[in-house]
């Protein structure tokens, strides 16, 4: 029999990576006025007197969220540096500055670290960003790498994921899905590997796919024609967690519902064949894969005309009142409710 004073515990995995960050920041009150926005959105914004300074940081864990059976060290280190960029032009900001934080385990050497970081100063260079500062320190096991990024933008430009509403058009930036069947090969190929290790992998074929996944871009050149265009979108968030995810993000926090119709949505030639190839519905990858590290937003109806002419951008969907609920409008004339079924880094092995 248990003791019934004894404390009970909840596992993580009941709670999920995005339960966690509700449960740990419900109680979280900002006391500087400077402080716009905190926890909740793609990055904290702070207030300087012109303009804000915009914030993120990302985490990325050996086995967790990277194998280096098929992740170049230098591909790691730009990709590393990719996912804290897409989360600054997320806000609508122009990232200026990056610190680093690698903790190693002594298998890791010079030479490696070198690797790593070459891929971190390139990223810096095609993306106008200063790495200015960070750590090192050991680890008792494989490899973590901590990235925070520093932007910057005028307060009244800034986007946050509250502010759509109903009658606002929802769109997308570039192709989604592919980044998730990039890792999908490269997890069979592994397998295949590990079973015969004489065996070449076959990659060639998928390039566009594994490169999605092994080195993906930030959507820099969206927030360059939204301030040529004279745009601004009503909000805004990367798709890093899956469309689902995001889209739901969206609605969450402006209070209300919204819809994707499903052939709109766009998904590369090379992502559905593979898809099928992997016997998955290439929507389902669309919708859950994550990593895409696409743009997606709203923007009123009066920028429609603008947004038409804005390349690789494609209007999906349209935000709805809350009581109509987040839906997806499938090709077959279906309507299916939208749920989040993307990447939890807290799920059960």
């Amino acid at each position: 029999m248990s003791n019934p004073t004894e404390p009970t515990f909840t596992n993580i995995s009941a709670l999920g990576e995005f339960g966690l960050i509700r449960q740990l920041t419900s109680d979280n009150p900002t006391v500087q006025p400077t402080t716009l926005k905190s926890i909740g959105d793609d990055a904290a914004v702070v207030e300087n007197d012109l303009p804000c300074t915009v914030v993120c940081t990302d985490m990325l864990v050996e086995g967790i969220h990277f194998d280096l059976m098929y992740t170049p060290l230098k591909h790691l280190g730009y990709k590393a540096v990719i996912v804290n960029l897409s989360d600054i032009y997320a806000m609508n900001a122009e990232p200026r500055q990056i610190t680093v934080s690698v903790a190693i385990s002594s298998k890791y050497s010079v030479e490696a670290m070198q690797e790593l970081y070459e891929g971190i100063y390139m990223a810096c260079k095609l993306y106008n960003v200063d790495l200015i500062g960070g750590d090192t320190t050991s680890s008792p096991k494989g490899m973590v790498i901590s990235v925070t990024a520093i932007g910057q933008a005028n307060k009244e430009d800034i986007v946050y994921r509250n502010g759509a509403k109903k009658g606002d058009i929802l769109c997308v930036t570039g192709d989604l899905g592919a980044a998730y069947l990039g890792l999908q090969i490269l997890e069979r190929e592994k397998q295949i590997y590990l079973a015969h290790p004489g065996v070449q992998p076959e990659l060639e074929q998928n390039q566009y796919l594994i490169e999605r996944q092994l080195k993906p871009e930030a959507q820099r050149g969206a927030i360059a024609y939204f301030k040529k265009s004279n745009i601004k979108p009503t909000s805004m968030i990367d798709v890093s967690d899956g469309l689902a995810s995001e889209l739901l993000h969206i609605c969450s926090q402006s209070g209300t519902g919204g819809y994707i119709e499903e052939s709109k949505v766009p998904i590369h030639p090379d992502a559905e064949r593979m898809a099928l190839e992997f016997q998955l519905d290439p929507i389902t990858c669309a919708l859950h894969g994550g990593e895409d590290f696409e743009l997606l937003f709203t923007i009123d109806e009066k920028d429609l005309d603008k947004i038409r002419y804005m390349p690789e951008v494609f209007i999906i969907g349209e935000i709805t009142d809350k009581e109509d609920g987040v839906k997806l409008h499938t090709s077959g004339g279906n309507i299916h409710d939208i749920t989040a079924q993307g990447w939890n880094h807290f799920r059960e092995s």
